[in-house]
């Protein structure tokens, strides 16, 4: 009998089925003087967004695999031998012998949704090319240097306190030990951190560093698009407080929240890469169950950190 895992539904929907027809064809690396790439993906799921995101954001040529991650296929596997989805192939070509009378080819794949990232914000970092950085470069100056530093600090913080909340919320059931109440409290703790520290440095613009899009909020965007399926599955929903229910001292966290998320869910590259919002709902019930395989669920499942 077929898990609930393996019988999702086959492909992207919506805009993101246009973005994948798109790039569906494979990019000849002989044609560039970067590498050719392939995305090998699940359309559902949030860590392979983040990287679809990126690709959309500097209009990087690749080709896009949608893959079935339950499903291992033998050539998958040689790229990622865990199996785990995003997975990025990429290939480079070099002359045999120098006389340009043939080339090699060469293929790595990265995993990580984090890491592959910013491998493709350092190797396509040509502006002229490409599409702006999403973190600052040290050719921007000193002061770019501490700003790298601090965005990957908060993505620090929503690896490992925002992402991990959500699926302990979204995967709550009544045979856990800890109460919904503890499980949404744990999320909108991280998610105010986040938006406070924004009103902390109080730079203009919606974004993590103002009015300049970046991975920060890259990382973020997949799980806030998806905060829907919590209000959905969840008696109480996300429990974000609306205007007029938020504490005094949480207001302006909570109203810049309002500000980032209601230009990060309409951002392009995020519209872009997202499906027709009834099929997240279908496969994202198994995790409102609890009944998911994933090793993002079953880790949650067990009260280990994230694979």
């Amino acid at each position: 009998m077929s898990t609930p895992d393996t019988t999702i539904h086959p492909h992207p929907t919506g805009a993101a089925a246009s973005l994948a027809s798109a790039h569906a064809n494979p990019v000849d690396p002989q044609s560039y003087s970067t590498p050719g790439l392939r995305l090998y993906g699940g359309w559902f799921c949030p860590f392979v967004q983040r990287s679809w995101i990126v690709l959309a954001e500097k209009q990087i040529p690749y080709q896009y695999v949608e893959i079935n991650p339950y499903r291992k296929e033998a050539e998958f596997l040689r790229l990622n031998p865990r199996g785990l989805v995003p997975t990025l192939a990429v290939v480079t070509t070099t002359e045999q012998d120098g006389s340009g009378g043939g080339r090699n080819e060469k293929e790595q794949s990265l995993g990580e949704s984090a890491v592959i990232c910013e491998y493709l914000d350092e190797q396509f970092a040509d502006e002229g090319v490409y599409g702006p950085r999403l973190l600052p470069a040290e050719s921007e100056g000193v002061e770019a240097v501490f700003e790298r530093a601090r965005c990957r600090l908060w993505i620090n913080h929503i690896a490992t306190r925002i992402v991990p909340a959500f699926y302990r919320l979204l995967q709550h059931t009544e045979e856990k030990v800890y109460t919904i109440e503890e499980a949404r409290r744990e999320l909108l703790k991280g998610l105010r951190e986040f938006a406070a520290e924004m009103v902390r440095t109080g730079r203009k613009g919606p974004w993590f560093l103002g009015g300049r899009f970046s991975l920060v909020d890259v990382m973020l965007a997949p799980w806030a698009k998806r905060l829907f399926l919590i209000d959905h599955y969840k008696p109480g929903g996300v429990g974000i407080p609306g205007k007029g229910e938020r504490k005094e001292e949480e207001e302006g966290a909570w109203a810049r929240w309002d500000e980032w998320f209601a230009a990060v869910v309409e951002r392009e590259s995020v519209k872009a890469t997202w499906s027709e919002e009834e099929k997240y709902i279908e496969v994202y019930k198994r995790y409102a169950e609890d009944t998911t395989q994933s090793e993002v669920g079953q880790a949650t499942r067990k009260g280990r950190g994230l694979p």
